[in-house]
């Protein structure tokens, strides 16, 4: 019969860190979220349209992205579309399929957001080149899979 090892408390300075991070993710979500709105988005607007202003997207991809139903996803492109911030188009590679994409105005609009972060900017921008590399190579190792 196996045992089970009853997994060790993390110590003070884990605890620490994962305070630390929780703390800058609640910041930059509400950072992104008052961006957003500054541009009449919500957030998961927003994120979306950041996504498609990279490539478009099948709706299935977003949500799997976004982490959310797909009837969600359908409804956020379509409030997009009406602002002629997304279309819809068939998928080149299968015309069965219809992805999402930017439009010139939703690519300016989430440049837009993007540029008026805030939290991008400020407390980054107080650490040194060496230092927001190493974060950035720490985060990167702490979220491979």
């Amino acid at each position: 019969m196996a045992t089970s090892h009853p997994t060790p408390r993390p110590d003070a300075l884990t605890l620490e860190v994962v305070e630390l991070i929780g703390e800058a993710v609640a910041r930059f979500h509400a950072d992104y979220e008052e961006a957003a709105a500054r541009h009449a988005l919500t957030g998961a607007q927003a994120r979306l349209l950041s996504l498609l202003s990279l490539e478009p997207l099948p709706m299935r991809r977003l949500a799997q992205r976004l982490r959310c139903e797909p009837s969600n996803v359908t409804g956020i492109v379509d409030r997009l579309e009406l602002r002629g911030l997304v279309e819809r188009r068939p998928d080149p590679a299968d015309r069965r399929v219809k992805v999402a994409a930017a439009t010139d105005e939703g690519r300016r609009v989430a440049r837009a957001v993007r540029d008026s972060l805030r939290f991008a900017r400020e407390p980054l921008a107080g650490l040194s080149e060496a230092e927001r590399l190493a974060l950035r190579d720490a985060l990167r190792r702490m979220l491979e899979e």
